[in-house]
């Protein structure tokens, strides 16, 4: 899918400031620095929509991204080594659960892992979490370039089993650096629109 037009339209905290735009919406959730601003960005190939980090943690609110007045992309705050106290995370967590749980308009989450790494405990139950919603999943498998070709089969199968991903989820093995992935995400992504 090629994207002309993408923006941010809020960076929200409670339910009241969700825009009432009526399109789709695609969640994506991940840790932190698992590159999900890098992920939007490639696939609406502007490099600058979504604030990409080096510091963890940067992502406190839900953001908005209208996509084409076609969908809507919400990036949600990132988990794992996030330095915040334990009520900005219990905060969070809040945040996190009255959208997943009472927000009409999502369709699907996009679960951005690392695939060079075995998903963590905090990935397995954010999967866990999402399917107890009985929200569809996709899966994307970041930082491809950075694993060799030959053990990528290997790596994204410990990705499946470490989650106990369902068949009926899809996996996308990407790569900001390279693009690779970025059709097959696009196709994936479908099925939520």
């Amino acid at each position: 899918m090629k994207v002309n037009e993408a923006d941010l339209i809020i960076s929200a905290v409670k339910p009241e400031q969700y825009p009432k735009t009526g399109l789709p919406e695609i969640a994506l959730a991940g840790r932190s620095n698992v590159g999900k601003s890098s992920f939007i960005n490639t696939l609406v190939t502007r490099k600058n929509l979504a604030r990409t980090s080096g510091k963890p943690g940067k992502t406190q609110t839900l953001n908005f991204y209208n996509i084409e007045e076609r969908f809507v992309f919400v990036d949600v705050p990132g988990y794992g080594y996030a330095k915040v106290s334990k009520s900005e995370r219990a905060a969070w967590g809040e945040m996190m659960e009255t959208y997943f749980s009472n927000r009409e308009n999502l369709q699907g989450v996009v679960l951005i892992i690392d695939v060079r790494h075995a998903p963590s405990k905090e990935d397995v139950q954010m999967y866990a979490y999402l399917k107890h919603f009985e929200l569809p999943i996709l899966v994307i498998a970041t930082k491809a370039d950075k694993v060799s070709k030959n053990k990528r089969p290997r790596h994204v199968k410990q990705v499946k089993e470490t989650l106990g991903m369902e068949k009926t989820d899809d996996i996308v093995l990407f790569s900001a650096e390279t693009g690779q992935g970025k059709e097959d995400s696009w196709k994936a992504l479908q099925k939520f629109m």
